[in-house]
């Protein structure tokens, strides 16, 4: 892609995404997030209706009296967009590939970030950290953000969601919310997740195309894997067949679901045929409900 080429296409995502961002995510961004990330401040003695989750039990229990924790809201949060750019993400079937509605989708995130004054930080990953870009404020670094994400070429073309997420966590040290963009075919990141879950604010996100969810019957084909490079001659006309890649395909889905689950994080799942925008916007409105009952 030439440099009037790319220009263009990043101004055209500015223009749609900012826009978005702007109008509709900029409000629920904040009221989902702001507050969240809390600072500890002070210890003193409890009174009468302090939350009794935040009494310090090791204070309390030196002085012989209550003792509560005493935060106070950071006035500024961090964003790290953590995405994949394995061989698999370079796939689509109709309007739009999975990596070209992964940009238009993390640059909407970006820009209602940046909206609140926020910091945004960028991880591209395969088996590897491709890329890292340290979180910063500002629309210029957005923008940069948005190149990387059109231009950036992946060396490798593998998964491993377990690197990404324990390179963020040696880099850094306060809470972040973290958004991880994926279709999450890869090998076992429950572990890293848990971990990775109670240091940062995780939502996952799941990227899909929605002729990866079943094999169609069209006799035998050749088929190319684009992570392994493997070429297969396969017998789709063959229901076994079929039904051997559904089972392996639904278990890649539940799996994403119980690990995010269980880890206490946040799942939205995006087939690239879907209003990206009411799926961010329901995802930010129930959390904010959540945070209100709890």
């Amino acid at each position: 892609m030439d440099t009037k080429e790319l220009l263009k296409k990043v101004r055209k995502i500015e223009i749609k995404t900012k826009r978005l961002s702007d109008h509709i995510f900029g409000g629920e961004y904040q009221s989902t997030f702001k507050g969240r990330g809390m600072a500890f401040s002070e210890v003193r003695q409890y009174q009468y209706g302090d939350d009794v989750r935040a009494i310090d039990w090791n204070v309390t229990a030196r002085n012989n009296d209550t003792f509560i924790k005493v935060f106070e809201e950071e006035r500024e949060l961090t964003m790290m967009l953590i995405i994949d750019i394995s061989g698999s993400n370079f796939f689509g079937s109709k309007s739009i590939f999975k990596n070209e509605y992964v940009t238009e989708l993390a640059a909407t995130l970006a820009f209602s970030a940046t909206k609140n004054n926020d910091k945004v930080g960028l991880i591209l990953f395969s088996d590897n950290v491709e890329l890292y870009i340290p979180p910063k404020k500002g629309k210029s670094h957005v923008l940069r953000i948005i190149r990387e994400l059109l231009e950036f070429t992946s060396k490798s073309k593998k998964t491993d969601i377990n690197i990404p997420l324990k390179f963020v966590s040696n880099i850094l040290k306060n809470r972040s919310i973290a958004f991880i963009i994926s279709d999450f075919i890869s090998k076992d990141y429950s572990n890293s997740l848990k971990i990775f879950s109670s240091k940062h604010d995780v939502t996952g996100i799941r990227i899909y195309d929605q002729t990866e969810e079943t094999i169609p019957n069209l006799g035998v084909i050749d088929v190319n894997d684009n992570e392994t490079g493997l070429r297969l001659t396969v017998n789709t006309g063959s229901k076994r067949v079929r039904k051997k890649y559904n089972q392996y395909y639904n278990s890649k889905r539940i799996e994403f679901t119980e690990n995010f689950k269980m880890s206490g994080s946040g799942i939205i799942e995006c087939n690239t045929q879907d209003d990206y925008q009411k799926k961010l916007l329901k995802y930010f409105k129930s959390r904010w409900e959540y945070s209100l009952i709890f």
